[in-house]
């Protein structure tokens, strides 16, 4: 498969890892849209959030349950943003699943 993400969680491509575990990866934003600018993927290959299923939830479960760790590690201790784009008309980029962590600065209400 010739999935960049796929690629990264693999250790095939470099990135600033802030959080790894048997189940996903968090790294630097190469172009942040905020002062930290963190993206959380699953290692499984998982196309979007279309794709979740009741087979493959748990995975999306335990993001959802290390977001929180991964914002605190980076210093977000006044909130944050989490955000994931699906298909074209969401910009989803790269067909791989990921969810955007985004903070350390009062966010404007239209970003996202």
């Amino acid at each position: 498969m010739d999935c960049l993400f796929c690629k990264i969680a693999a250790g095939e491509i470099p990135s600033a890892k802030v959080y790894e575990d048997d189940l996903c990866l968090a790294f630097r934003d190469i172009a942040p849209q905020a002062p930290v600018h963190i993206l959380i993927v699953p290692k499984a290959h998982i196309a979007s959030a279309d794709a979740v299923t009741k087979d493959n939830s748990a995975v999306i479960t335990h993001i959802f349950e290390t977001i929180p760790e991964v914002a605190r590690a980076a210093g977000l201790t006044n909130g944050y943003r989490v955000i994931t784009n699906v298909g074209e008309d969401g910009c989803q980029s790269v067909k791989h699943l990921h969810f955007h962590i985004l903070g350390g600065k009062k966010l404007p209400e239209s970003m996202g």
